[in-house]
């Protein structure tokens, strides 16, 4: 049975419309990476994640909240070893104009790379903007555990950091944007990941708050650029997965199970 994965979505964000989402995603299989933006989020996140398995909570501090943390990062050491994954972190250049936040923004990121590095977990990227500054932290810290999240900026650094192995996920804008387009058919495909930023991020894209099964939309449009089929791009992704956490202490024993029976033998 084929498994969809959303590989960045933020469940928390859900209101009224949360039952539904996870009677969706049950129903069609989605597993779901739902990251957090701070300690609240993370708290609503593992509770939803309680009520369905096929959530993966985890645990990260939004470069948009960096200033609300900068100065208690010490508060956040117990929420880093508990989540299974760091995310969403990163730098925010773009959508934060305020230059005086960027100092505030590295010192947070910074924070969960080295948590990431001593705990070898895998750490889910914000990189808006900022591109060039977070392939330098990574090299910086060693970061080889990377899911790089929407990613839209300039090609010199995508293919930087295509090379050090990293995934990339592909969400909703790609039915819209050339410049994804074209990112979305130079992944590697065993470097392909999915997702749908779930509810906000698919708003000003197509009018209303995304639904789960708007990974669909994603894994179709995909298949069309890339000349396969949606059931391809579906085992591809869910093999990328499964690759992803397979050997990992913090992830395989709770959601490698989830892909076991479906995994796509390589």
């Amino acid at each position: 049975m084929k498994v969809f994965i959303d590989a960045h979505a933020h469940l928390d964000r859900y209101e009224d419309a949360l039952d539904a989402a996870l009677a969706e995603i049950e129903r069609h299989g989605i597993l779901t990476v739902s990251n957090s933006m701070d300690v609240g989020s993370y708290q609503r996140n593992r509770e939803i994640a309680g009520r369905c398995e096929w959530v993966l909570p985890t645990f990260g501090v939004h470069p948009w909240n960096a200033v609300e943390y900068v100065d208690h990062l010490g508060d956040l050491h117990a929420w880093v070893e508990e989540s299974p994954m760091l995310g969403e972190v990163g730098l925010d250049y773009h959508f934060v104009e305020d230059a005086s936040q960027y100092p505030a923004q590295r010192k947070v990121f910074e924070f969960f790379l080295r948590a990431a590095k001593e705990q070898n977990k895998i750490v889910s990227l914000h990189t808006k903007g900022a591109e060039r500054d977070i392939l330098h932290l990574l090299e910086r810290h060693d970061i080889e555990r990377v899911i790089v999240h929407w990613y839209s900026g300039p090609l010199d650094v995508f293919h930087e950091l295509l090379a050090r192995g990293f995934y990339f996920t592909i969400g909703i804008e790609v039915r819209y944007s050339r410049h994804i387009q074209l990112i979305a058919r130079e992944v590697p495909l065993a470097q392909l990941l999915t997702e749908t930023d779930n509810p906000g991020g698919p708003r000003s894209l197509i009018g209303k708050p995304g639904m789960p099964m708007l990974i669909r939309d994603v894994v179709e449009t995909l298949a069309e650029l890339r000349g396969t089929s949606a059931e391809a791009v579906v085992e591809a992704v869910q093999s990328n997965f499964a690759e992803c956490i397979w050997d990992d202490p913090w992830l395989s024993e709770t959601y490698g199970g989830l892909l076991a029976s479906r995994r796509v033998s390589s």
